[in-house]
């Protein structure tokens, strides 16, 4: 179960540090909509993966039989090794390659609810709201936490709908 977690969960997050790589370029120009774009797509597609490894363990140690905790388990261990590589990819896109993020993202939300057509009120709304994040990822901690919190729901949801998807008594 560990092997297919880490082989599956490493292919998993190499797809998440590509998805990120490939938005570098979205970042440096400030472009955030494509780089929000590429980057929840990334984590749908590595999220796939998921499955795979699931029918993998199934059918290599589970002699073709799995039950839904057996399969959820294997799901949310590839989830954890592949959330283990994004936040560690997007630590170092924050505090090396782009040093300017935080200061980038807060504009971008400012600019978002203007262009929404925000009242003034909506405007200062999220001009706290981008403050309060722009702290969150300015500290490494809560940085990887809310990176966690961004990927995890997701490779959960596969390994649940995997998991029912591939089960076999």
């Amino acid at each position: 179960m560990r092997r297919v977690a880490v082989i599956f969960g490493g292919i998993s997050g190499a797809i998440g540090i590509a998805s990120i790589v490939g938005t570098l370029p979205y970042l440096h120009s400030g472009d955030m909509r494509k780089a929000d774009v590429w980057g929840y797509a990334t984590i749908v597609l590595s999220a796939l993966l998921v499955f795979f490894g699931i029918r993998s363990h199934r059918e290599k140690e589970g002699a073709g039989r799995i039950t839904f905790g057996q399969g959820l388990l294997v799901g949310v261990l590839i989830t954890l090794v592949s959330c283990a590589f994004f936040m560690v990819a997007f630590e170092l896109v924050y505090f090396r390659f782009v040093p300017d993020y935080g200061e980038k993202y807060e504009a971008c939300m400012i600019d978002r609810a203007r262009e929404s057509g925000g009242t003034p009120a909506e405007i200062d709304k999220a001009r706290s709201q981008a403050a309060m994040f722009r702290r969150l990822f300015d500290n490494p901690w809560t940085n990887a936490a809310v990176t966690f919190a961004s990927t995890f729901p997701v490779g959960l949801a596969a390994a649940a709908i995997s998991a029912v998807i591939l089960r076999r008594r």
